[in-house]
């Protein structure tokens, strides 16, 4: 689980008509993701979903702060690579080995971890198995579809059996049959205790699917709690008009 966060600067330097400009990316974030919980992030884009994700991904450094990580046991994890092993982390951006058919990039994961062949034959099966890949599985990922190649990026990341999930916008631009496969998946890993961070514009899918909802907003934290208690927070009937109710009727960002 994620015990604790605490992200005081995150400083981003970027280029803007010519000129470096630097802002705080994530500012003041303090949170914890418990067990068996999908803990939705969600704000609209420039919020610092993506940058607040990569940090208790262990991709990024905060400039000042901390990510406290426990294992099952409740032990802190401080080792880099033993970090990785309890996390899978699916980003929109994540990149495929298209000339590979799915089978063969999970053996190479697989090997990666440091599993033995029989263990990487099961693994697989039983990845196949959670995620109705039967039907393409052989095949080579640049044939896949949009909703396959999403299940393909999820299979990598179940394959290792994490304890934390931390999936940004899994399921963006794919069709209703794709997408509920994958909130079947995360709805099923809550339920084996595994702590899910999961990032997503579209807040009616949020609005169902999340336990606790982070809303976030030019970098700051501005309102934590489940989807009910931030509704009767602000007398609104959804988390959209939630969130524009927050930013006290401000521009309309677009999520």
């Amino acid at each position: 689980m994620i015990q604790s966060v605490r992200l005081t600067k995150q400083f981003v330097r970027t280029l803007k008509k010519g000129k470096k400009e630097e802002f705080n990316a994530v500012d003041n974030v303090s949170f914890m993701a418990n067990q068996g919980e999908i803990l939705g992030v969600l704000g609209p884009n420039g919020a610092g979903k993506t940058t607040l994700l990569r940090m208790l991904g262990s991709l990024m450094e905060p400039t000042t702060g901390y990510v406290i990580i426990e294992d099952r046991d409740g032990n802190e994890i401080t080792d880099k690579t033993s970090l990785k092993k309890h996390i899978g982390y699916l980003s929109e951006n994540t990149k495929l080995y298209g000339r590979f058919t799915v089978r063969e990039m999970l053996s190479i994961f697989g090997e990666l971890y440091g599993f033995s062949n029989d263990e990487i034959e099961e693994k697989i099966d039983n990845t196949n198995n959670i995620l109705n890949m039967s039907e393409f599985i052989d095949n080579r990922i640049e044939k896949l579809s949009t909703g396959q190649k999403q299940r393909t990026s999820i299979a990598r990341c179940l394959l290792h059996d994490p304890d934390i999930y931390i999936f940004d916008e899994p399921t963006l631009g794919l069709d209703i049959i794709s997408s509920k496969s994958i909130i079947d998946f995360m709805k099923q890993e809550k339920k084996r205790g595994k702590s899910v961070l999961y990032s997503t514009h579209y807040m009616e899918e949020a609005e169902f699917l999340c336990d606790r909802i982070i809303m976030i907003n030019k970098g700051k934290i501005i309102a934590e709690g489940t989807p009910d208690e931030l509704k009767d927070q602000t007398g609104t009937g959804d988390l959209r008009d939630t969130f524009f109710a927050l930013i006290d009727g401000g521009e309309e960002d677009e999520f």
